[in-house]
């Protein structure tokens, strides 16, 4: 890859998705919001070119951009979890996606998808299941996923659907557990959390954005892949190492009636098998490595 686009790029996976490319030395046009405070995060990057345009204007990407274009990762989304009506947009945005993907002779389309596409499952998800949604937000994927792989195979451009799992890192905003959780430990407060015995699957954002760029290079054209740590275990697990890795003194409380449904158990042996793609940083390493950009920071 030498000149890519990245949509949803000052997000949270976009912007460690265009931190990424920029260190490969890809040149990246990065779609954005007009007038976003997070456009802030691309700003410094030499290799990285902002370029504002809105989910419902991809249209007129082929009159904004000139020059070569290999490949196009989407990755915006405009999300009410389970709201139908905001959800269901997202859907024809994607195929538009697509389309100006294809009007700018990309050869390959990468898209993200969700975990929750697999809905409430307690087995091992792997990409042949068959998608059982519980919200909104988890239908709209499904229905992106299927509706941009067949304009993909209409408009004869390559077509790659990477599922994401739990991410943690940076930019991930707060209202989120990790974020929260670390908040409350850097200041020993107390917090009170769902019983966590869930299994879960926690995996660092730059190793995301790794392997994101692993199926814009490698992955082969019609698949779906998991994009996961590997690293199954359940969530009271995770909290526990990471209030060690904080040195904490916070008192955790985990609530034995409040069990969520929906676990994770991801396989992510397809994408290491097609792309030689493997996490690099185990979840303590992680952990301790936000928390050491935090301090320098401060």
């Amino acid at each position: 890859m030498k000149r890519v686009i990245v949509t949803g790029a000052a997000g949270f996976a976009g912007a460690n998705l265009c931190i990424e490319l920029n260190k490969n030395g890809i040149e990246v046009l990065a779609l954005v919001r007009a007038s976003s405070s997070h456009n802030d995060r691309l700003r410094d990057l030499k290799n990285v070119t902002l370029i504002e345009c809105g989910m419902d204007e991809y249209k007129t990407l082929p009159q904004k951009i000139t020059g070569e274009v290999d490949t196009f990762f989407h990755l915006a989304w405009n999300g009410d979890r389970d709201n139908p009506q905001v959800e269901y947009p997202n859907v024809m945005n994607s195929v538009e996606a697509v389309e100006a993907a294809a009007a700018l002779g990309c050869k390959r389309f990468v898209a993200t998808g969700s975990q929750a596409e697999y809905g409430a499952v307690s087995c091992t998800q792997t990409e042949d299941m068959l998608p059982d949604p519980v919200n909104a937000y988890g239908a709209a994927k499904v229905a992106a996923l299927y509706m941009t792989r067949r304009r993909a195979q209409q408009l004869g451009i390559e077509w790659i659907w990477g599922r994401i799992f739990s991410l943690y890192g940076k930019y991930e905003p707060h209202g989120r557990l990790i974020p929260d959780l670390a908040l409350n430990l850097s200041k020993n407060a107390p917090m009170t959390l769902s019983a966590g015995t869930q299994n879960w699957d926690y995996l660092e954002a730059t190793d995301a954005a790794r392997a994101i760029i692993a199926l814009g290079e490698k992955g082969r054209d019609g698949e779906i892949y998991n994009i996961a740590s590997g690293d199954i275990r359940p969530l009271k697990d995770y909290i526990l190492e990471m209030k060690q890795v904080y040195g904490s003194k916070s008192e955790l409380t985990f609530d034995p009636d409040n069990v969520p449904k929906i676990g994770l158990q991801p396989s992510i042996e397809k994408i290491t098998r097609d792309t030689g793609w493997k996490p690099l940083l185990s979840w303590k390493e992680g952990i301790k490595l936000q928390l050491d950009n935090k301090s320098d920071s401060e």
